[in-house]
């Protein structure tokens, strides 16, 4: 068979797993996970990730792979996930991308330009003091794109985002220039700080980005794309009956990641499950506030994977992911 990368996407509780699983028994497929704090060793339950057990036998990559005291990047998934793909394409096997982080299996396939962007130590001090208000409202007038399906409640993606949207050699968003520029001295001004240093703009990215454009590279192996669609009724149902069994393990295993040295504030950065649990753990909700809000949250940031995963139109959705007989592939 001609070589194939299937990827499955599809919001939190969907079933994502299950079918991944079925395809890849039915492909002889590999699995990489697509999923931001899956990338985290210690990040387990609260995270979905997929058990020794569940896994079958199917091997699995791009799973706990990074300290969870460390941002780890989009980047630093795609050069994870590309490894993966050239390494299962070249044993004859079939790459299966699977997850829900949409901005991740964006950038794998090229659909997302990272370019690169370096950290800016002095742009990211100065955002640490916003509030996550401000934040949001800074990163809504320089990527409104952005700003509709980032986490809004997480500091770190917030800051990443406007450091990438201001990033001196990436052009301003089209949307910006429709409108004919930025309003708010603040965003100004860093946008100007951030244009002036184009000229400085490292010499090194520009060359390996002239290198890779001269290599050439094998044309990629067809691109199926799979979505998981549920009622939005039923995903409700999905995510609380998950979230309900799940959460006396989350709030052991978030206690064992400060034990380990994991920040209160790092964890409150690492997602939902981890944020909520921490601030149960340190007395600022109780147990039934934190449920609810929890799965309110949870809820709120399924809807905007969907938001992100409706652009595509190459997807193919699913609502029955119990059979694959019918799913041509």
């Amino acid at each position: 068979m001609k070589q194939q990368i299937i990827i499955i996407v599809g919001p939190n509780a969907s079933g994502k797993t299950s079918l991944s699983l079925k395809i890849a028994k039915k492909m002889n497929g590999e699995i990489i996970s697509a999923d931001s704090r899956q990338v985290y060793r210690g990040l387990n339950i609260g995270s979905g990730k997929v058990t020794k057990k569940e896994m079958r036998g199917v091997p699995h990559h791009c799973l706990s792979i990074a300290n969870p005291k460390k941002v780890f990047t989009a980047l630093d998934f795609k050069n994870c996930a590309e490894k993966a793909i050239a390494d299962i394409l070249s044993r004859g096997k079939t790459p299966i991308i699977v997850g829900g982080t949409g901005f991740y299996i964006d950038a794998v396939l090229g659909r997302m330009k990272l370019g690169g962007v370096p950290p800016n130590p002095k742009l990211r001090k100065k955002l640490s003091h916003y509030s996550l208000a401000k934040l949001n409202t800074t990163l809504a007038k320089l990527d409104p794109e952005r700003a509709r399906t980032v986490e809004q409640k997480n500091p770190v993606r917030l800051i990443r985002a406007i450091e990438m949207a201001l990033a001196p050699h990436t052009p301003a968003p089209l949307s910006l220039r429709r409108r004919g520029g930025l309003r708010g001295g603040e965003v100004k001004d860093m946008l100007r700080e951030s244009l002036a240093q184009r000229d400085g703009a490292s010499r090194a990215i520009r060359q390996q980005a002239n290198m890779r454009a001269s290599e050439k590279h094998d044309p990629l192996p067809k691109v199926t794309w799979l979505g998981i669609k549920r009622k939005p009724e039923e995903l409700k149902k999905r995510i609380y009956k998950r979230l309900i069994a799940r959460l006396p393990g989350i709030i052991r295993e978030v206690k064992k990641l400060h034990g380990d040295g994991v920040s209160w504030k790092r964890l409150f950065e690492l997602g939902l499950e981890y944020r909520y649990v921490s601030l149960y753990l340190r007395d600022k909700l109780d147990y039934k506030l934190m449920t609810i809000q929890l799965e309110t949250a949870i809820w709120h940031y399924a809807k905007r994977q969907m938001t992100w995963f409706k652009k595509n139109k190459d997807i193919r959705w699913i609502n029955n992911p119990k059979s694959i007989s019918s799913i041509s592939l």
